[in-house]
């Protein structure tokens, strides 16, 4: 029966992950986008946690709610629980196969860079990464530094943007051959 539970819910979350994370009661804003949203990324307390508007959550990341080590120290105390809420601003880029931990606040127009683990708040307008993810910049700078590096292709639809990325790398990969069917 777990099995099928898993696969069904494995289902959900691939065809429609906003009506699985508001069926699971994560709170949600406006515009919310997941990129390869996976079963079980909000743990077991999922109605505490809390998304923004314009909010982008890639692959691979896990909002934690509760602090599963005290069981093995609940002996001392079996009331022991640590549990928190996560919330997180509006205009939030959160990078593949990051891990937010418990009463964590993530501010307004944060970037969070790949594979980080979030211990603590970040305060709006920062880029942060690492474990522990920390501070790293102004989500300012980030934008100058960006605009030096750009290719200036963001604005297109997906299938012209790989079209003009092809001819820009062209070096890089070689002459491709269309494939027809």
């Amino acid at each position: 029966m777990y099995l099928l539970k898993l696969g069904i819910a494995f289902v959900h979350s691939k065809l429609d992950p906003i009506g699985y994370a508001l069926r699971l009661g994560v709170q949600l804003g406006r515009d919310v986008k997941f990129y390869g949203m996976k079963p079980f990324m909000f743990g077991s307390e999922p109605w505490l946690v809390r998304i923004g508007d314009q909010c982008h959550i890639t692959s691979g990341c896990q909002f934690v709610t509760h602090d599963g080590g005290t069981l093995v120290i609940r002996w001392r105390d079996p009331t022991l629980e640590i549990t928190a809420p996560i919330v997180m601003g509006s205009r939030v880029y959160v990078g593949i196969n990051t891990i937010i931990l418990p009463g964590v606040t993530i501010g307004d127009d944060v970037i969070i860079g790949a594979g980080s683990v979030v211990t603590r708040d970040i305060p709006s307008g920062s880029v942060a990464a690492g474990v522990p993810a920390r501070v790293l910049k102004s989500t300012d700078e980030y934008f100058f530094q960006s605009k030096e590096k750009s290719l200036g292709l963001g604005h297109l639809p997906a299938a012209e943007k790989e079209l003009a990325l092809r001819e820009f790398f062209m070096d890089f990969i070689g002459p491709q051959e269309e494939v027809t069917e």
